[in-house]
């Protein structure tokens, strides 16, 4: 066999474990539809001292106490603060919620933080990504570089297309984002290059609590449901 032959059979067998990888990627989110999770975007390079350390460790902290899973990238930072607060309100609610992360092997890191239930390793950022959106249920992005725009627009880019379920991005830090949603408004939207609508999954806050605020209702919704979800099953099981 040649290699022009040898490569075309390995991208079309690459393209059907690709294909056949994605109907997995639904069916676990299926599996684990039961748990509500907050995902927390942000910088590694944010050490304890800065107060934007401390307010992310208090969001973490606040989502914890209503037994809400905290996910994040699993690494030092803003990543760190996260799991380290939902740590704390899991300990002072004594409630059941988990701290994951998703750490990735990189030349910079040197490994997840100390503050994780749950590790999920991975050597690529797109299947990490895809984990994020998989398992997520709300999105916070806070301060950060090239990583955490990433993030931020791979996560609105699949809301846009509705190629994940509907969810809010919550940009907290008004200083640091208004600049960025100034100049959509300015150059993309005035230039219809996307839709107004695009714009309602963006959520400005400067405050844990009034980023807490938007999560509310939407694990209100969630709850609701599930408890509806449960009630069919159980009616269900009669009937057979």
């Amino acid at each position: 066999m040649d290699q022009k032959t040898i490569r075309k059979v390995l991208k079309t067998k690459l393209k059907e474990i690709t294909d056949a990888l994605y109907d997995l990627e639904v069916l676990l989110g299926q599996l684990e539809g039961e748990f509500f999770r907050v995902c927390i975007f942000g910088s590694a390079r944010i050490r304890p001292d800065d107060q934007l350390y401390q307010t992310v460790e208090h969001l973490a902290y606040l989502l914890a106490l209503e037994n809400i899973d905290v996910v994040t990238g699993g690494g030092p930072g803003l990543m760190e603060a996260a799991n380290k607060g939902a740590q704390r309100g899991k300990t002072a609610a004594n409630s059941s919620s988990r701290s994951i992360g998703l750490p990735i092997t990189l030349p910079t890191e040197t490994g997840p933080n100390p503050h994780l239930d749950v590790k999920s390793h991975h050597r690529k950022f797109s299947t990490r990504l895809d984990e994020f959106m998989r398992i997520s249920n709300a999105v916070v992005v806070t301060l950060g570089g090239i990583g955490t725009l990433l993030e931020f627009f791979f996560t609105w880019q699949l809301l846009q297309m509705g190629h994940i379920s509907e969810r809010p991005i919550i940009l907290l830090g008004r200083d640091f984002w208004r600049g960025l949603l100034d100049w959509i408004e300015k150059e993309q939207l005035s230039r219809h290059l996307l839709s107004k609508k695009d714009l309602r999954h963006l959520h400005l806050v400067d405050t844990p609590e009034e980023a807490l605020a938007i999560i509310r209702p939407v694990y209100a919704a969630f709850r609701k449901q599930q408890r509806s979800s449960n009630r069919t099953k159980k009616e269900r099981k009669r009937s057979t």
